[in-house]
């Protein structure tokens, strides 16, 4: 992993560039570079696989339209085969590339063109995230709401005995709700708390985990019993009962 200040920036982080567009490739290296960043590129999710594996990457800045294996299918490599944060670059700008994005695991998902400035603060975010999960501050300490049990020393969680296989966000987004058991939280303090202060109005990433949670704590997501939405609020956790979905 890259190296880190005492205020969370991040210093000689490896950033693994994947875009058909050569100009771009380029013009990204340098901007990284010159914020501090490692910077390496490639131009098919082939070559940047490969790549990957000879050096592992800090992060990814992947594209959705991508010669060969496109940028959703190379997503699920980086991220279940090495678990490394994916940042989508794409310059489709409909709702479902992003929704979809999302749902596949992606962190993070930002349309082209975009303020080279705005990347660096979301490449930071990113990367603050990954290493707060690898290391819970000293405070952390497992919660049980009703049939549900989170850990965050071990990054486990577990309904009624049985591991619930969560992503990074959908593991942070149920502790982040477990530890204040039925009070609501509103989703700018999810995004606050979960994503970082860079996510401010998007709450679309919120709804995205939420409804992915629901399918894995939930007997029915439509009907939740545990984690229910507050109609204009936002959601709460609860130990199981009647609900709203």
């Amino acid at each position: 992993m890259g190296r880190f200040t005492t205020k969370g920036m991040v210093l000689g982080a490896s950033v693994l560039i994947v875009d058909d567009d050569d100009l771009l490739r380029r013009s990204l290296a340098f901007s990284l570079e010159q914020s501090g960043f490692e910077a390496r590129t490639a131009g098919t999710a082939e070559d940047a696989i490969a790549m990957a594996a000879q050096k592992r990457p800090d992060i990814v800045l992947l594209d959705i339209m991508l010669p060969g294996m496109d940028g959703l299918e190379a997503l699920r490599y980086f991220h279940d085969k090495l678990g490394i944060p994916v940042i989508f670059l794409t310059a489709r700008r409909r709702q479902i590339d992003q929704i979809v994005g999302l749902e596949l695991g992606a962190d993070d998902y930002l349309p082209k063109p975009f303020d080279p400035d705005v990347l660096m603060a979301h490449i930071r975010a990113v990367l603050r995230r990954t290493r707060s999960a690898a290391s819970p501050g000293p405070g952390l300490h497992a919660v049980q709401v009703g049939d549900l049990a989170i850990d965050p020393r071990s990054r486990t969680a577990s309904q009624a005995g049985r591991a619930l296989q969560l992503t990074p966000k959908e593991f942070d987004l149920l502790y982040a709700l477990a530890i204040e058991p039925g009070r609501v939280l509103s989703i700018d303090d999810l995004l606050a708390r979960v994503w970082g202060a860079e996510y401010d109005g998007q709450p679309q990433i919120v709804y995205v985990n939420i409804r992915w949670l629901r399918q894995k704590i939930e007997t029915d997501p439509r009907r939740p019993t545990h984690l229910l939405s507050v109609r204009g609020v936002g959601y709460k956790l609860v130990a199981g009962g009647p609900g709203e979905s």
